[in-house]
């Protein structure tokens, strides 16, 4: 939720806002609100080439440094799904259009911020790591956020515009007033605190005469929030006072908020000024405009979830996820952020969104590559959905199960119907009913898994067990992917996998395996490397669009993973994924192949990397990847006659058939 133009409106009256000295307090933290800032914080080139998700968990680790250090006990809440009755649709579509635009920006060199696929997923890997107590909801947050800082007494930290709306006794610390970084470290030491500004219902109230706090929502809901404008007011707007104008006239939106706010401070209540505002209206129109601002008011007022008690006892119980009909290790899976929202949307809504990348916009979305893993994922979720209707059915025959997807055709925001699978025979009886899914046998969860991915266990058995599904999903990649991968984007990613496993033997103080002297030699030649190399500027978009393809599959895997109960282990995204390093990999191994020997000095390694792309080269034919060899005349040729060629529109390519779940002898396992 947000209002629009409020954020600047009351920045820009400082009586608003006190000083804070945040130091052994509590703290509820929007979730949602601080992942984006701290992955905005990185740099345009980063948010370009799909996301550092290192320097991400790197960051969250250090803000929650600074909390402890400070005596600060904060609890994240995160936004769930978009709710049963899907109020925000409009306005999701109308993001979603935002972030292509964005994605196309970056695609060509501008300047915007996108957030990479991964980045939510990398969060919360960080928050469990370092034991932040976090809860997802079912739905939107803002009201169970302000319902559980209201009965503790302490602030929201947020860049929700809303939070200055609800009744706040603790008060609303935004994170771009929260100066987190300029902390010092020590523990315990005295006088150790978080300097920040927090917002005051009271003292924005006072700035507008006798204006009541209770009188706000129904000024956030005339203004126009994240659930859309209520219709049919430009007749009430029209009768204010002259110095408010309109929300699109001359004297801009802040001049609008003023003269709403030195109108609602004449009433009492809200009950008054609503009245005052239908009498304006068509008398047809008056009692249904009424009740919907009395409705969309009610956004306003703190949840009746206890957020205490799952934060005490791990009880999440909302009254919305009560009635939503799902089995209660989905909602419990849900709350403790186990499963992903895209999975209760794509249950409850039949609709998701998926999220645009820096992709070539000519070539079809990089989430087409994935499409037989989500129609596996859609497959088992609707599942004894489908059969009900199908048994309800009389006269008609029920429609074949599926889901829209919101995705990019090109440059344009487009909804499609996508089928369900239909599972192999022996995935078909009711013990894969969502229901009973978690009284399958894991091996069998496994087996759905891997055959869904093409691969058997026999080819991963000699890989650590946490690199399993990541590798996995690169054989599906390599062997799903329109147009083919190139061997030096395969090599390019396996050595930014060995590059994560080699940090992770050398500097993560809870890995059980010992690393050599060898090992920190050839760790430290690689940051030379790296820190030599992170400076490029060099972006190959066909390439970004292949990797962006590889984030693609990893999240559905990740997801398909999530809602069979992990049969695989889930890896760390925070050594798994680096944009930049990737990039640089694969530019360097264009002119200097040499570059594929970079962890010689450590034998183990050298060999986990062999072993990776062994593993990777055998799940596909011998002949698969083609040696090309261009020579500088004919890459000039071939620039010239490119710019004679109309960019053609691709279809999604046909060769993706072969990898539909349907077809599990095309990807070379027993059925």
């Amino acid at each position: 939720m947000g209002v629009p133009g409020l954020t600047g409106f009351v920045g820009e009256r400082g009586a608003c806002f006190s000083e804070l000295r945040l130091r052994d307090s509590k703290l509820v933290i929007d979730g949602s609100s601080l992942y984006h800032r701290l992955c905005f914080s990185s740099s345009a080139a980063e948010l370009r080439r799909g996301g550092d998700y290192g320097v991400l968990a790197a960051t969250v680790r250090r803000f929650f440094g600074s909390l402890r250090a400070c005596g600060v006990a904060a609890v994240v809440v995160l936004d769930g799904g978009r709710g049963a009755a899907d109020r925000k649709l409009p306005t999701l579509r109308d993001r979603a259009a935002e972030r292509l635009r964005a994605a196309h920006g970056l695609s060509r060199g501008q300047g915007g911020c996108l957030l990479p696929l991964l980045a939510r997923h990398t969060f919360v890997q960080a928050l469990r790591r370092l034991r932040v107590p976090f809860v997802q909801c079912f739905a939107e947050a803002d009201r169970e956020i302000a319902a559980l800082a209201r009965r503790w007494g302490c602030p929201v930290l947020s860049l929700d515009s809303d939070f200055c709306v609800f009744d706040l006794p603790g008060g609303y610390c935004p994170l771009s007033r929260f100066q987190w970084q300029e902390v010092c470290p020590g523990e315990g030491a005295p006088g150790c605190f978080i300097p920040a500004l927090c917002f005051s219902a009271d003292g924005f109230c006072n700035r507008f005469g006798r204006l009541q706090k209770s009188l706000l929502p129904l000024f956030a809901v005339l203004c126009g929030n994240d659930y859309g404008e209520v219709p049919a007011l430009q007749g009430f707007f029209g009768k204010l006072p002259v110095r408010a104008g309109s929300p699109g006239g001359r004297r801009g939106k802040h001049g609008f908020m003023r003269g709403l706010l030195e109108w609602l401070a004449q009433f009492g209540e809200p009950a008054e000024a609503v009245e005052d505002v239908v009498r304006h209206l068509k008398a047809q129109r008056r009692e249904e405009v009424r009740q919907l601002l009395h409705s969309s008011m009610e956004d306003y007022a703190p949840s009746d979830v206890n957020l205490e008690d799952f934060f005490q006892l791990g009880k999440y119980e909302s009254e919305e996820a009560s009635s939503s009909g799902l089995p209660q290790w989905v909602l419990d899976g849900l709350a403790k952020g186990e499963l992903s929202p895209f999975l209760s949307d794509a249950l409850m809504l039949r609709s998701t969104f998926l999220h645009v990348q820096v992709e070539n916009m000519q070539r079809p979305s990089a989430h087409s590559t994935a499409l037989p893993i989500r129609q596996v994922i859609y497959g088992l979720l609707l599942k004894a959905a489908h059969s009900s209707e199908a048994a309800a059915a009389s006269k008609q025959a029920s429609k074949p199960p599926g889901v829209f997807e919101f995705d990019r055709s090109q440059k344009t925001l487009t909804k499609t119907f996508v089928q369900a699978a239909n599972l192999p025979p022996r995935f078909c009886d009711d013990r894969f009913a969502l229901e009973k899914l978690m009284e399958v046998p894991m091996s069998c969860r496994q087996m759905l898994l891997l055959e869904t991915l093409g691969v058997k266990m026999s080819f991963l058995e000699s890989l650590p067990s946490h690199l399993q599904l990541p590798v996995a999903v690169t054989c599906y990649w390599t062997r799903c992917s329109e147009p083919k991968v190139k061997l030096l984007q395969l090599k390019a990613l396996l050595l930014m996998i060995v590059s994560g496993e080699l940090d992770r033997i050398t500097n993560d103080p809870d890995c059980t395996a010992l690393h050599d002297e060898d090992d920190s030699i050839a760790y430290n030649q690689f940051l030379k490397w790296k820190e030599k190399k992170s400076q490029s500027k060099d972006f190959d978009l066909d390439a970004a669009h292949s990797f962006c393809q590889w984030q693609c599959c990893l999240q559905m895997g990740l997801y398909l993973n999530q809602l069979l109960s992990t049969p695989l282990s889930e890896p760390d995204l925070s050594r798994l994924y680096s944009g930049t390093l990737v990039h640089s990999l694969y530019q360097e191994l264009k002119s200097t192949p040499s570059v594929e020997n970079m962890f010689s000095s450590s034998p183990k390694m050298t060999q986990l990397y062999q072993v990776l792309l062994n593993t990777v080269k055998s799940s596909v034919s011998p002949d698969f990847f083609q040696k090309v060899t261009e020579t500088k005349s004919e890459s000039r040729k071939k620039k010239k006659a490119s710019k004679k060629t109309k960019a053609i529109r691709c279809p999604i390519p046909e060769t993706q058939n072969s990898c539909n779940f349907n077809r599990f002898a095309s990807l070379g396992v027993d059925d």
